[in-house]
């Protein structure tokens, strides 16, 4: 009697250890879903400033960087084209799914600390520009060690489930007819800037608030705080979009005051852009709801 009733315990535990694989399953891009497409390495280049690539991955993009977190440390890989400890091997497709979707080659999730939440907003054609302009860098050989997180978060197939509640491609702020320097500066602080990941608070589970949008949040560093840049009166209230816009040009506040901390590479990254694109960013900053900074 009780074989029988072991029985349909185990093939239910079966049955869901069966779906919680599939639910966390990693989700690529097809390949042949690809455009056609040939690389503008100039608009590559562009798109590598305005990631910031650069600020994690280092000037020569050969990794090795730490960040130590409460969930353990993550080292920055190595993105240049060395075909063994870089991504040299690497295809259209191959780079598209890591950037979008957080998947690996291997078919394996990426952890979140790689920016792929807001990534995924970004152009597929724009990634393929990035790659190319990657691809123009010398293939430096540098083998990054893993990654040392403590359990539960050291599971990776566990980012499968995060993923569906957090990896969405849809804008966070609704254009509502806003012109195209709007939707410039959304596409430009939202996908390629990645701005939220420092400056909007993340909830419990680690994921952007997109009520609290730009508010502010602790600094990733450890020190102090990242500030709130709504047109709120905690933030950017009282700065005009040409203050905005020169900012980011010169690394200037309307105080007189000059940028300080991790977001000086930032800024000068910022500063290779065009004036027009700093326009956009700006015209967005201004045009997001007005919310007080996180006091979390």
């Amino acid at each position: 009697m009780r074989g029988l009733i072991r029985w349909p315990v185990s093939v239910l535990l079966l049955l869901v250890l069966a779906a919680l694989w599939f639910f966390s399953r990693p989700d690529p891009i097809a390949a042949n879903a690809m455009p056609a497409h040939t690389p503008d390495l100039a608009n590559g280049e562009m798109v590598f400033y305005a990631a910031g690539c650069a600020a994690c991955h280092g000037e020569n993009l050969a990794g090795g960087l730490e960040m130590v977190t409460e969930r353990g440390v993550f080292r920055v890989p190595n993105i240049t084209p060395n075909p063994e400890s870089g991504i040299g091997r690497w295809s259209r497709v191959d780079f598209v799914n890591a950037m979008q979707r957080g998947v690996s080659p291997q078919g394996k999730h990426y952890y979140p600390a790689f920016p792929y939440t807001s990534y995924a907003r970004m152009r597929i054609e724009d990634i393929l520009d990035l790659k190319a302009y990657l691809d123009s860098f010398p293939p430096l050989e540098n083998n990054v060690a893993g990654h040392d997180l403590r359990f539960p978060f050291s599971i990776r197939r566990g980012v499968g489930f995060w993923k569906r509640r957090y990896l969405d491609p849809d804008p966070v702020v609704e254009a509502d007819s806003q012109g195209v320097q709007f939707e410039r500066g959304r596409y430009l602080v939202e996908a390629l800037g990645h701005c939220a990941e420092c400056h909007t608070p993340r909830d419990r589970f680690g994921g952007v608030d997109p009520s609290r949008w730009m508010t502010g949040a602790p600094n990733p560093n450890g020190e102090g705080s990242v500030p709130n840049i709504t047109p709120h009166a905690d933030g950017l209230g009282s700065w005009s979009q040409r203050d905005i816009s020169y900012y980011l040009e010169s690394g200037f506040t309307p105080d007189f005051d000059s940028v300080g901390g991790s977001m000086v590479e930032v800024q000068e990254n910022m500063a290779r852009l065009t004036a027009a694109d700093r326009d956009a960013i700006a015209t967005y900053l201004k045009s997001i709801p007005a919310l007080p900074s996180t006091r979390d």
